[in-house]
């Protein structure tokens, strides 16, 4: 009897074949909807996916959506209308790999990068001038860390904050795990393992620059806000919330119903925007 490894890798080779073989999922009509309604910039040679939408009359808000890892700004979907009706320009754009965006590989993604990338639209935008209200999710919360920290020492280029809000996925570095939510990641995982594995590397980051994306939230003047589902695994409860209302007093809290888990905008998009729109009123 041959030695059960050459047995699983006689099997495992042609499913191997099989797999390198299988074409990547199709959008579906949402997304391809989703897709017609936004266009591309060149950010040093890459397409970056992005929508902007003009919405309420006689306001001149902008807000910016930074979505979280490993999706796209169609996490923002459920709540786009709701937001038009709020701010005279609402705009989201699919992260450098993520998305519609390009997907360079090899490449050594950063959040550095992604900041970098943020500001880019903004210039692209004519907005560079503008103060912006930023809401973040998941990764997303992390490159809006390193754009407050810009923001407050004056670095060159950075987008000038009129607000920022949060939701779940670490803000404050208190959790350091992916934030993927293993059920709707699969069919991304799939076809994009290569890239997890060079993407991932934000988790290191997170870890390198704690003291300087925490202590951006610590010691920023910006009205600061939480919307929290408190099912998350990723930052769970009550744990979470009392670490980060001890790290950030100043920071006002929204706790969504108890079944709402990691991506609270998509799960509990009404509550999720009230929460928001309340903040937002509130100053």
């Amino acid at each position: 009897m041959k030695e059960w490894w050459v047995q699983v890798g006689l099997l495992g080779v042609p499913l191997l074949a099989v797999y390198l073989h299988i074409p990547p999922p199709q959008p579906s009509p949402p997304l391809r909807s989703w897709r017609a309604s936004g266009t591309f910039f060149t950010y040093k040679d890459r397409n970056i996916f992005y929508r902007d939408s003009s919405g309420a009359v006689g306001s001149s808000d902008v807000v910016i959506l930074l979505h979280g890892f490993p999706t796209s700004s169609y996490d923002w979907s459920k709540i786009w209308e709701g937001l038009t009706q709020r701010f005279h320009r609402v705009i989201a754009l699919d992260f450098l790999g993520f998305g519609f965006s390009d997907k360079p590989r090899p490449h050594r993604y950063s959040i550095f990068e992604q900041a970098n990338v943020v500001e880019g639209l903004t210039r692209h935008l004519g907005l560079q001038h503008h103060r912006i209200n930023l809401l973040a999710h998941d990764y997303g919360d992390t490159v809006a860390q390193e754009l407050l920290h810009r923001y407050e020492h004056n670095k060159t280029g950075s987008i000038l904050i009129n607000s920022l809000c949060l939701s779940n996925g670490g803000p404050t570095l208190l959790s350091v795990t992916s934030g993927a939510n293993p059920r709707l990641c699969r069919p991304w995982l799939l076809h994009n393992q290569g890239f997890l594995l060079s993407v991932l590397q934000y988790i290191n980051q997170r870890k390198k620059h704690r003291d300087r994306w925490v202590g951006a939230l610590v010691s920023t003047s910006v009205p600061l806000h939480l919307i929290y589902g408190p099912l998350d695994p990723v930052n769970p409860h009550p744990e979470f919330l009392q670490l980060y209302r001890k790290v950030l007093p100043m920071s006002t809290v929204s706790v969504l119903d108890d079944h709402i888990s990691h991506y609270p905008q998509l799960e509990d998009p009404m509550g999720f925007l009230n929460s928001y729109l309340n903040f937002i009123n509130s100053f």
